[in-house]
């Protein structure tokens, strides 16, 4: 039996060498990568085709949840289990629309991480024992509902970014505001405009009035 392969995606080093230790000890896998972003995440997993992808939701260039829709779309046989600090309903059920197959927690055991890779790689699906009983039959009632708040999906900086697009600032502005590149602040302006289902600037200028985030007097 073939082991199995593996890529870690998280931007602290040392928690992907703790992965990377822990999975080759108890699953006796093979770690065939490690990205701390999200482009050169996806780039690995159309290279390398593993079985599992274990991705961080919050990642700079890209979030997560971008990361899995990409890899769903391009490397469908790769099946991905998100292991983040966010326990809240709201990302559970975005990580599992858009594609993951298990859900960890970072405040799990680490036998519950190994667990979840292993039932990830056999393709049956796994949540952390303590999202478990409150999500399975809320993810079952609300697969097919819109999210309540999708600004709750917005990262810190994605919220930054977003009543300064709404105003007009260009790219070139807004990363010499907020010290980013300006190549960053179009990977935000994407993500907003994507995780708030809206498709041109007027929409973003209407959603940011209505949101109270800008006032045009």
């Amino acid at each position: 039996m073939e082991p199995i392969t593996i890529i870690l995606v998280d931007d602290h080093h040392v928690m992907r060498q703790g992965l990377r230790s822990l999975l080759e000890r108890e699953l006796h896998c093979t770690v065939v990568g490690e990205a701390a972003d999200g482009p050169t995440a996806i780039d690995l997993v159309a290279r390398l085709t593993p079985d599992v992808l274990v991705v961080d939701l919050m990642l700079p260039g890209m979030s997560g949840i971008e990361v899995i829709r990409a890899v769903r779309a391009s490397t469908p046989q790769t099946r991905v289990v998100v292991l983040s600090m966010h326990a809240d309903d709201l990302y559970v059920r975005e990580a599992l629309r858009a594609g993951a197959i298990a859900y960890v927690i970072k405040e799990a055991q680490a036998a519950e991480f190994v667990l979840a890779v292993r039932e990830a790689a056999a393709h049956r699906r796994y949540l952390s024992s303590a999202l478990a009983e409150r999500m399975i039959g809320s993810y079952l009632r609300q697969t097919e509902s819109a999210i309540e708040d999708p600004y709750e999906l917005l990262t810190a900086r994605e919220r930054d970014v977003l009543p300064l697009v709404a105003l007009g600032a260009t790219s070139a502005e807004v990363a010499a505001r907020l010290g980013l590149s300006e190549r960053t602040v179009e990977t935000y302006r994407t993500n907003v405009m994507h995780k708030l289902d809206l498709r041109h600037q007027t929409d973003l200028v209407r959603y940011a009035i209505k949101r109270g985030l800008i006032s045009l007097d």
